[in-house]
């Protein structure tokens, strides 16, 4: 299974955030869209990095209420850890555990095509096993009826 089939699924919108917005813009609009984590970009293509929940915690134990005020470039985590739409599933929960992150964009030729949650990941694999069950019970029916 690859990217590209959970982008099918839940579809390739991202939710994105200027650089130069406020922490506290960014704070609002995790809650707002209900999400963990904020591609940060200046133009909505091209990532320069990410804000997460964990990045937000961090920084509030840093620097405490003056937090709301910093811009997200301050804030984000520039090292980011992308994936492609053909990578596998395996790849990318491999780069997740490794990386200990919960969210990689997906970027095709450079451009941001759509993001994938560990929530995702886990819910492609539940689908998988749920439908290898249904096959192996359907096959031990068959083979179990008399001839």
């Amino acid at each position: 299974m690859k990217v590209e089939t959970i982008l099918k699924t839940k579809g390739d919108a991202v939710v994105t955030v200027q650089p130069n917005a406020t922490v506290g813009a960014a704070i609002r609009r995790l809650k707002l869209e209900r999400i963990g984590a904020l591609v940060v970009s200046s133009n909505g293509v091209e990532p320069l990095g990410i804000i997460s929940e964990r990045d937000i915690v961090l920084g509030l134990a840093e620097h405490g209420a003056e937090l709301l005020g910093l811009k997200v470039a301050d804030l984000m985590t520039c090292e980011l850890r992308t994936c492609a739409p053909q990578d596998s599933i395996k790849h990318v929960m491999h780069e997740m555990t490794r990386g200990r992150v919960r969210h990689l964009p997906v970027l095709d030729h450079g451009k941001l095509v759509g993001i994938v949650s560990i929530g995702d990941v886990v819910k492609n694999r539940l689908d998988e096993i749920e439908l290898e069950v249904n096959v192996l019970r359907d096959y031990a029916r068959l083979t179990a009826a008399p001839h």
